[in-house]
């Protein structure tokens, strides 16, 4: 992986591209713990994992530095698993396969996981770096940060003995992140018998029909949600919802979107319609797509919205639930609500249609089947995000029989006194001089967990360019990670 580019971060970069050979989905993590411990063991390094696989290392104050406080080092361990739909790839067995491209790390088609490997990477790199000089390093790596923050939301009282931390889990080049917005998830779901089709078709008489939005960039729901990108869920039921009352639509089934932190980039339906709507439903397409490109296009230059004929499904989904259930998606809110008054430039509030997916179970009764919805709440004020998360639910409600909210997680209350804050931002001063942008960010971060826990925490984030992560778009800057591997170095130095 390693190229002229990234001569002075190297042991970072052939770090990651370790990282990068071992399977680790959010929840699924055993592997990349192992791993972890392996990492460990070989050099040396104090160990302890927590019973969520939380995997704690320590390493002792460089000669000179005993007195000084120690910091914590922080990352997580799962990825984002995203891939184009024609890309065959297993993330629970398959390496990401990467590449350089000019000044960027890419992978191939999939998710590059950069968010959050660079993390560990530069972490593992700094307590083997011979020549670095430091205070006692604790370097804390947690589990399943991407669909749950599961792993700081288990770490144990009195795992960590630092009063400073410093998250490496941020995306932007010179910018320190001092707080960050809470968040909750909505699940909702409606329960349907499913329809023969021949009860409700005359099949001589209908046209079954696959709609499809894809090529969209996605990206993260809270970094990207402000960007004027498209949601491929939005656009799908938006065309069904216009065409609905013109003619006898049936519909079959409806899929879009995958995880509740990513947004949708590919959506798709099977709908059956009259024989004599044939010709109209393509106008009505076409004129759709000719909208959504004069209001998406600038942004969205790969989206593809398309219409073909199919085989005619074998089962529907009842028409007076599949009609609210459109309904019930048009008046879901997503994306931005509001902008803080407080920090300009941040989003406070924003919500994210992140996913429809046909499902169904084997119960004692029989099979159930029902179509499974999720969102995404997310706000630097507890009492909008509670608020939105109540307007999602009254929402889906229209079409639900079951709408339930997760626990969430808090907020990151910015500290602009930090001491922390004042170490790292000189630190960066001294290397580039300039000024580092302190700001907070949309996105969660874990740093509103552990204060839970450890109230006296000092905390700053920082991490190196990225763009599109969630996404298979997902790509790293080489020299920006250069310049925040350095960055990183010198703070460390300078505690």
């Amino acid at each position: 992986m390693v190229n002229e580019q990234m001569v002075n971060s190297k042991a970072v970069f052939d770090i990651f591209a370790e990282i990068c050979k071992v399977p680790r989905p959010s929840k699924h993590e055993e592997q990349i713990s192992r791993w972890l411990q392996s990492f460990a063991a070989e050099h040396g390094i104090e160990c302890v994992t927590d019973e969520a696989m939380n995997v704690i290392m320590r390493v002792p104050a460089t000669p000179g530095y005993e007195d000084h406080e120690g910091v914590i080092l922080q990352a997580h361990m799962d990825m984002v698993c995203e891939k184009n739909g024609d890309v065959s790839h297993d993330f629970m067995t398959d390496p990401i396969e990467t590449y350089v491209d000019g000044e960027w790390l890419k992978a191939k088609g999939t998710t590059l996981g950069a968010d959050d490997g660079i993390g560990i990477a530069m972490a593992l790199a700094a307590i083997t770096d011979p020549e670095l000089r430091h205070p006692a390093i604790e370097c804390l790596f947690t589990v399943d940060e991407e669909t749950g923050l599961t792993g700081a939301m288990k770490l144990q009282d009195g795992m960590l003995r630092s009063k400073r931390l410093i998250n490496i889990d941020s995306e932007d080049d010179g910018q320190i992140f001092i707080g960050c917005a809470g968040g909750i998830d909505t699940l909702a779901k409606m329960h349907y018998e499913p329809v023969n089709a021949q009860m409700v078709n005359d099949q001589m008489n209908k046209l079954a029909i696959k709609l499809k939005v894809y090529g969209l960039l996605g990206g993260h729901s809270g970094d990207d949600i402000n960007k004027g990108r498209a949601n491929a869920n939005q656009l799908l039921v938006w065309f069904l919802a216009r065409i609905w009352p013109q003619t006898e639509l049936q519909l079959s089934s409806i899929n879009g979107g995958n995880l509740r932190n990513a947004i949708a980039r590919e959506a798709e339906a099977v709908i059956a319609i009259p024989m004599s709507y044939k010709e109209q439903i393509r106008i009505e397409w076409n004129n759709f797509t000719a909208r959504m490109e004069n209001v998406f296009g600038e942004v969205e230059k790969d989206m593809r919205m398309d219409l073909e004929t199919c085989d005619m499904p074998e089962t529907f989904i009842p028409a007076d639930k599949a009609c609210r259930l459109i309904m019930a998606l048009c008046e879901c809110p997503h994306g931005m609500i509001a902008m803080s008054r407080e920090m300009p430039g941040l989003v406070e509030t924003s919500t994210n249609l992140a996913s429809i997916k046909m499902k169904s179970c084997l119960q004692p009764e029989g099979r159930s089947y029902f179509v499974e919805i999720n969102t995404s709440q997310r706000s630097s004020k507890e009492t909008s995000k509670h608020h939105l998360k109540w307007a999602v639910e009254q929402a889906l409600s229209m079409a639900c029989d079951e709408v339930t909210h997760g626990d969430g997680y808090p907020g990151w209350a910015p500290n602009p006194q930090s001491a922390l804050l004042q170490v790292v931002r000189q630190a960066y001063t001294d290397l580039y001089k300039n000024e580092p942008q302190v700001l907070a960010i949309h996105a969660g971060l874990e740093c509103g967990l552990f204060l839970e826990k450890y109230p006296y925490l000092d905390m700053v984030s920082i991490g190196p360019q990225m763009y599109g992560v969630h996404s298979p778009q997902e790509r790293l800057s080489i020299p920006s990670t250069e310049r925040c591997y350095q960055w990183l170095r010198h703070t460390l130095e300078m505690l």
